[in-house]
């Protein structure tokens, strides 16, 4: 237990307070460790899987893991570094979304071990009276010390009276659960933070609040987003796993190593002290054995090492086309790699179609499927063209 305690704290960015975590650690109690989740984006990536991870060594201490899907407080949407108000969502559509994190989350948490509670459970209970004892705990003024909020107030940007109620609500679920633990990242600070004083203000014991640094997207700029397309998702195919990791910044390496994987410190500076494009294959290796297959490295390897040449790789998934000759927007319909022919063109004028190895540019182009056919789209998206 002193290990993980020790890793928990190095992988800590700071901790409110550690003399609190110490004393409640030491308690031999079986504790309440909170963690809350916002819906409205359902796709988790290796960044959302630096918390998950501390989760579970909680987990395996013994303690109670409380994952919290945000369905009623989504509905106004975290506005945590937002400059303009969230479109709002439906209780409907944030249930929607909940449904594939449940899955996501249990490739790393033990599914028979994890309390999955939706805030709606009690926030949709709260009377117009309760709301006005929960917003008479807090102040304008200490709201708006929160970066984002001040920001937008200060030059005349839109600022809703609902978004104010966010980390009041969010906090609220602390004192719902009774949690002992808060973990998030280190955007989530002020919201936690409001948890710990609501609490003590409801009579209960104030929450620990740790949390841990954000993990930077593939882009080597901004934090790990799906928005933004620089992310590694948990549910992503084995080879697109494999394929990002090669992405990777060299520099930021050693951090994914630390912070999404279980592989020791000393480990960690062995292998970065060797060979680059060797230590990205090792990191590729880590992801797919924690998530996925890991006899399948040597094939994806093999698979990536062809398309990085510019070769086609072995054992494409196969598509029958029953026209012998067919437009390539058409085609591009049919083998799955186009919604509609608007799309298709975009894809063609932007240089990122082929066949047989070859740049279509044309979008009329007609192509005949009684010929040897494999169409590519990017760098790793093939389909072979049977009769």
């Amino acid at each position: 237990m002193n290990k993980d305690i020790e890793i928990i704290k190095r992988k800590a960015v700071n901790i409110f307070s550690e003399e609190d975590f110490d004393k409640k650690i030491n308690s031999n109690k079986k504790l309440t460790i909170k963690f809350g989740a916002d819906p409205s984006r359902p796709d988790l990536h290796i960044g959302h899987s630096v918390l998950l991870r501390v989760l579970k060594q909680f987990q395996d201490m013994g303690h109670e893991i409380v994952f919290v899907i945000g369905d009623f407080s989504a509905m106004i949407g975290d506005p945590s570094g937002r400059s303009k108000t969230r479109p709002s969502l439906t209780l409907e559509q944030t249930r929607e979304s909940a449904k594939t994190y449940l899955k996501q989350v249990t490739k790393i948490l033990d599914k028979d071990k994890t309390k999955i509670v939706f805030n709606s459970e009690w926030l949709s209970k709260m009377n117009f009276k309760d709301i006005i004892g929960l917003t008479s705990k807090y102040t304008v003024a200490r709201i708006l010390e929160r970066d984002d909020f001040k920001n937008r107030f200060e030059n005349n940007l839109p600022l809703s009276m609902h978004e104010l109620l966010y980390p009041l609500i969010q906090g609220y679920d602390s004192v719902a659960l009774k949690a002992d633990i808060e973990v998030g990242g280190t955007d989530q600070t002020f919201n936690l933070l409001v948890g710990r004083e609501l609490q003590k203000d409801y009579g209960q014991e104030s929450q620990v609040v740790i949390t841990f640094p954000l993990l930077v997207g593939l882009d080597g700029k901004e934090k790990m987003s799906k928005s933004l397309d620089n992310y590694i998702g948990l549910s992503d195919l084995p080879f697109d796993k494999f394929e990002k990791s090669m992405k990777i910044p060299d520099n930021l390496l050693k951090q994914y190593f630390e912070l999404t994987t279980d592989i020791c410190k000393d480990e960690i500076d062995r292998i970065m002290s060797g060979d680059i494009v060797e230590a990205h294959m090792l990191y590729a290796k880590e992801l797919l054995k924690m998530y996925d297959d890991v006899n399948e490295f040597e094939s994806l390897k093999e698979r990536y090492q062809k398309i990085a040449k510019g070769r086609i790789p072995d054992n494409i998934e196969e598509v029958k086309i029953d026209e012998n000759e067919i437009s390539i927007c058409d085609l591009l319909i049919k083998v799955g790699f186009a919604n509609s022919k608007s799309e298709a063109r975009r894809m063609i004028l932007g240089n990122g179609v082929k066949i047989n190895s070859s740049t279509v540019t044309d979008i009329n182009k007609i192509i005949n499927t009684n010929e040897e056919t494999v169409v590519q789209f990017g760098k790793n998206r093939f389909k072979k063209i049977i009769k």
